[in-house]
This record gives C-alpha cells, structure tokens and sequence, in this order.
C-alpha cells in the first residue's frame, strides 16, 4: 500500500497526546496505550453485543472523576486487561495521577478486542506489555496496521474466521478552523471495511466460484451484506468474537457530559465504514478532550468531524495491514 492511498493525519495531531503500541513476538498480538499523563477531560459509548472494558462506569458524567491518564486499547480479549496494569504502573512510577490521601491514582479505562484464535491463545497481552506500550509512546505519528492492539486483529469474519482478511490499527485526523479532532481505532469487526465509494477494503474472501482462487478460501473479498440479502446464512457466531474499539480526541475545551456526547457522534464513522455491524460486535469508543486551545467548539460540528476521522481511520488500519 503506497503512502498516498492512507489518509492523512493521527490522533497526535492533537497536542498534548502521546501513542505507543507494543507487538509481542510470539504470536500476533499486542496492546496500544494513548498517554495524556496530564489528565483529560473523557467520555465513553459504548454500543457492541460483547464488550469487553475497564474504568468505564466511571466516565459516566454523573460520576466524580473528570479525568484519566491515559486509554488502553488491547487484543487477548478479557485476559488483554491485564496490561492496563502496567500502564498504571508507569504513570505511578512517574508521578501521575489523581491524589487520593497520601498517594497518586492514575486512572486508566481500557478496551479488549477478541484475537485468540490467532496463533497461540494462551498468550495474551500482560501488564509488561502495558508498561512496554508506555515507554515506547511518543507524539510523532503512530505505526499502523498490524501492531499494538491491530495486530491480531482480522474483520469479515460473518462466514468463519477462515474466509477473514487482516484487519489491524489506523489512525486520521481533521482540522476545521481552530480544532482538530483525530481518531486510533483497532479494527477487528465481523464485517467488512468498506472505502469512501462504498467498495469493499478489507472482508470476507470468496471459496472458489466467487472471483476467488479455485477453492481455498484465499480469494478477493465479497460483500457480505449482499450475500446475506441473496439467501447465504452466516456461520455460528460467538458472542465477543469481534470488536473495534478506538480513541477519539479533540483540542476543544468540552465537559465530561459533552466528551460522553462526541463518543456518541463518533459511533457514526463505524456505520460508514463498516458492513455490517452486528451484536457480536463489542464496540467501545473513548473521546478525551485536552481543551488546548482553551476554546468551546459547537459539539455537532466536532461530532460530524470525530465520525469522518473514525471512518478514515478505520480505512487506514487495513490498507496498513500485513498478512499473517
């Protein structure tokens, strides 16, 4: 995939942001974590079958605590939250947090996507690889693709994992006037991605007589949703078995009842980027708002902009992906 086909932009365009992914070596997976040590304004939506989090109930915006530290986002599905805990370990060894008596609380939500049956399910991301996650973050742009919590991750799974193609971990952002709004999803959905023009990305393969390669569940993506129409049930799904989860984040100045609201928006990029969306999906998505440019924006134009920049971004993880 050349450069030019991705779209522009990551979510350290918003200032104040930090992105490090970690990739463990011994089988596809891995966690990505969104530093903001500072702490930020956040909100959650969560809208999947099969969700699998930490730390969300508090983001609800009748509860006390404003901010977080920093996001997680990570593959090996329930067991993934683990990492989390090597990212608190990080923040605390380095001052961050939120001061409660006589020590320093960081607080850090996180979401798992389901990549087990990726290689060897027994490993899964742990909190060394939070803390990895940590040391390796920085505000230059992130890698995309296969890394971090994309690195396992496979979409076009509603005919079996067998006729499944990469999916993976993308990043965009947009600037309209004095904000920026930017989005890192880890794409791992039972659908198919599907590109601005409505053609599939990334999906479920034919099995010979589709436009495939003779047979072997190695041929060009279907579309699904036109499968389903034409009578082709789907296979047993089990709940949990996908999720795309993400970030978004904006340099406006928002409350936690408005980041709630952006979250919400922002569910509308999956809709236009993926097809179709099921209740076996898990998906969750974050939305911080740093409010560096000390300004209010008006939430439906950040809305519109938070869903454009999940779009692109989940557009982005698959043409960054690698094959297995």
């Amino acid at each position: 995939m050349n450069a030019q086909d991705l779209h522009p932009g990551s979510l350290c365009d918003v200032a104040g942001l930090a992105v490090g992914h970690h990739t463990r070596s011994d089988r596809p997976t891995g966690c990505s974590v969104v530093l903001c040590p500072q702490g930020v304004v956040c909100g959650v939506d969560q809208r999947g079958g099969a969700p699998g989090t930490r730390e969300t109930d508090l983001l609800r915006s009748e509860n006390t605590v404003e901010r977080v530290h920093a996001v997680l986002l990570t593959g090996g599905s329930a067991f993934g939250l683990d990492a989390a805990g090597g990212v608190m370990r990080w923040l605390d060894e380095h001052g961050h947090g939120i001061a409660v008596g006589p020590a320093r609380v960081p607080i850090v939500p996180a979401a798992v996507l389901f990549d087990l049956w990726v290689g060897d399910a027994a490993i899964r991301p742990t909190a060394d690889d939070g803390y990895a996650a940590c040391r390796a973050a920085s505000s230059t742009a992130p890698a995309q693709g296969s890394v971090g919590a994309g690195a396992g991750a496979t979409v076009g799974k509603l005919f079996g994992a067998e006729r499944a193609m990469k999916g993976g971990i993308g990043s965009a952002s947009i600037r309209l006037g004095a904000f920026t709004v930017a989005a890192l999803v880890a794409v791992n959905a039972v659908g198919d991605v599907l590109g601005a023009d409505g053609q599939v990305l990334a999906g479920a393969r034919g099995d010979g007589g589709d436009g495939g390669d003779g047979g072997d569940g190695g041929g060009r993506p279907i579309r699904t949703t036109e499968r389903l129409f034409a009578g082709e049930g789907p296979m047993q799904i089990m709940a949990g078995m996908a999720t795309t989860i993400g970030v978004v984040a904006t340099d406006a100045l928002l409350s936690k009842a408005q980041a709630n609201k952006l979250a919400a928006l922002a569910q509308h990029g999956l809709s236009r980027a993926v097809d179709p969306i099921t209740v076996h999906d898990g998906d969750t998505l974050f939305a911080l708002a740093t409010g560096s440019t000390g300004r209010s924006g008006d939430l439906s134009a950040l809305g519109a902009m938070a869903a454009e920049a999940v779009a692109r971004a989940i557009r982005n993880a698959v043409r960054a992906a690698a094959a297995i």
